[in-house]
C-alpha cells in the first residue's frame, strides 16, 4: 500500500522511541504538574503540531531542501535556538501559576503551551533530521506514492506519540494533584522547564550545519 513495507515493525519502531523518555516528555510532565491533565493535553497537541510540519514538509520535499542548504538550515538553526532560550528565560522569570479554574487567563495560559510546544518541536532542525531519516526506510524506493506514503508514517507516529503524551499527562496530573497546589512546587517546575529549553536551544545552536 502506497509502496510502505513493514508496517508494523514502523509502529512498534515508532512506539518504542515515543515511549523513550526525551525533552517532549519532560515538557508533558512539566505541564502537567503546573496546570493539571489539561495543560499537559495541550502541551502534548502542541508538540504533535509541530511534528506535523516537519512530516508534511518530509512529504513535499521541503525537509530535504532545507538540509541540502546550509544557509537555510543556518537560519531555522539560530532562529529556533533563539526561540527556545528565549522562552526557557521567560519560564525562570515567570512567577508560579497555580492550579487554574476555567477563566480566560487559563485559556490564555493554555494557548501559550499549546504554541510553545508547536513552535518547540517546529524550529528544531533535529526533527526534520530525525523524520527525513527514520521515515523513507519503510518507502519503497520505486513507489509513485512516496509524498502520500511520507504523510502516511508520519500521522501513525504522531498519533501514537500523542496518545503517549496523553497518557503520560494524566498519570503526571494526577501524581502532582497536591503539588500544583504549593507556590514553591510550581516555581521549582518553572525553572527546571526553563533550564529545559535554554539547554536544547544550546543544542540545536551547536548542530552541525552540514
Amino acid at each position: 500500500m502506497l509502496g510502505i513495507h513493514e508496517i508494523w515493525l514502523f509502529i512498534l519502531s515508532g512506539v518504542l522511541l515515543n515511549i523513550t523518555p526525551g525533552p517532549d516528555s519532560v515538557y508533558v510532565i512539566g505541564r502537567s504538574m503546573q496546570m493539571g491533565w489539561r495543560g499537559g493535553a495541550a502541551a502534548a497537541l502542541g508538540i504533535s503540531c509541530g511534528c506535523f510540519v516537519h512530516v508534511a514538509a518530509a512529504a513535499i520535499g521541503l525537509s530535504a531542501l532545507l538540509m541540502a542548504s546550509s544557509t537555510a538550515f543556518s537560519i531555522l538553526k539560530l532562529v529556533g535556538a533563539a526561540y527556545l532560550v528565549v522562552t526557557g528565560l521567560q519560564m525562570l522569570w515567570s512567577r508560579p501559576v497555580l492550579a487554574p479554574g476555567l477563566d480566560e487567563p487559563v485559556r490564555s495560559s493554555l494557548r501559550r503551551v499549546f504554541l510553545q510546544g508547536v513552535f518547540t518541536n517546529a524550529l528544531n532542525p533535529k526533527v526534520a533530521l530525525f523524520f527525513l531519516a527514520f521515515l523513507p526506510q519503510f518507502v519503497a524506493a520505486d513507489s509513485p506514492h512516496k509524498p502520500l506514503a511520507f504523510l502516511t508514517l508520519g500521522l501513525i507516529f504522531i498519533f501514537t506519540g500523542t496518545l503517549w503524551c496523553l497518557v503520560l499527562a494524566a498519570f503526571a496530573a494526577k501524581a502532582a494533584d497536591r503539588l500544583r497546589h504549593s507556590e514553591g512546587a510550581v516555581a521549582w517546575v518553572n525553572r527546571a522547564l526553563g533550564s529545559l529549553f535554554i539547554y536544547l536551544g544550546i543544542r540545536v545552536a551547536m548542530l552541525e550545519t552540514r
